[in-house]
Order: C-alpha cells, then sequence, then structure tokens
C-alpha cells in the first residue's frame, strides 16, 4: 500500500514537472505595441526584389529586443528587416520570450 502511494506520488511530480515546462515553452505571444515599418532596399528596388523576412526577436521582459535572428528570406531584404525589429516595442511581461516576425517587401 506505501509503495502504491509513492509510485503515484512520485507519478504527480512528474506530470506536474512536465506541464510546468510545457507552460514555460508554449507559444504564448506578446502583443507589439509600436512596429516599425521596414524600409525598402535601394538595392532590392533596382533588382526587382520582393518577398517576404522572417525572423526571431528576442524579447526582454520590459519589451525591447535583446537580439535577432534571421530565419529565412532573401540576403537583400534581410538587413532591412533586421533593422526594422530590432527598433520594435512589445507589451511588457513577467521574462523573455522568442516572437517571430513576417515582414513583406514589395516594390512600388
Amino acid at each position: 500500500m506505501r509503495l502504491r502511494r509513492w509510485v503515484l506520488l512520485v507519478a504527480f511530480c512528474a506530470v506536474l514537472s512536465i506541464a510546468a515546462r510545457a507552460q514555460d515553452s508554449s507559444d504564448v505571444h506578446r502583443k507589439m505595441v509600436n512596429r516599425v515599418v521596414p524600409s525598402y532596399p535601394s538595392l532590392a528596388q533596382k533588382m526587382g526584389i520582393s518577398g517576404s523576412v522572417k525572423i526571431e526577436a528576442v524579447v526582454a521582459p520590459n519589451g525591447t529586443v535583446k537580439s535577432t535572428d534571421i530565419l529565412g528570406g532573401h540576403p537583400v531584404l534581410a538587413q532591412a528587416g533586421l533593422d526594422a525589429v530590432r527598433r520594435c516595442k512589445w507589451e511588457s511581461a513577467h521574462h523573455e520570450t522568442h516572437e517571430i516576425v513576417v515582414l513583406n517587401f514589395h516594390p512600388e
């Protein structure tokens, strides 16, 4: 009987641990409060390049961007996308988050 209680207690603790980790890594997206429109690079305009750039931003608890990483997109457009995302601001939170931003570039 004691062994059964002990096994149930260990199983319960394991479930709580898994739930806590799942909550920490959940896709909780913060609202962007200041979106910066990227400037269309002149080289891309001359070459007629259009497309999307996908960027991951690590956002600090105060809503500022700590770091960025390019996840995809045309290299000529990527730097303009990074510059814009670095100047964006998100709402405050209790911990840092990873936000995915997709920027679309189209020639005018």
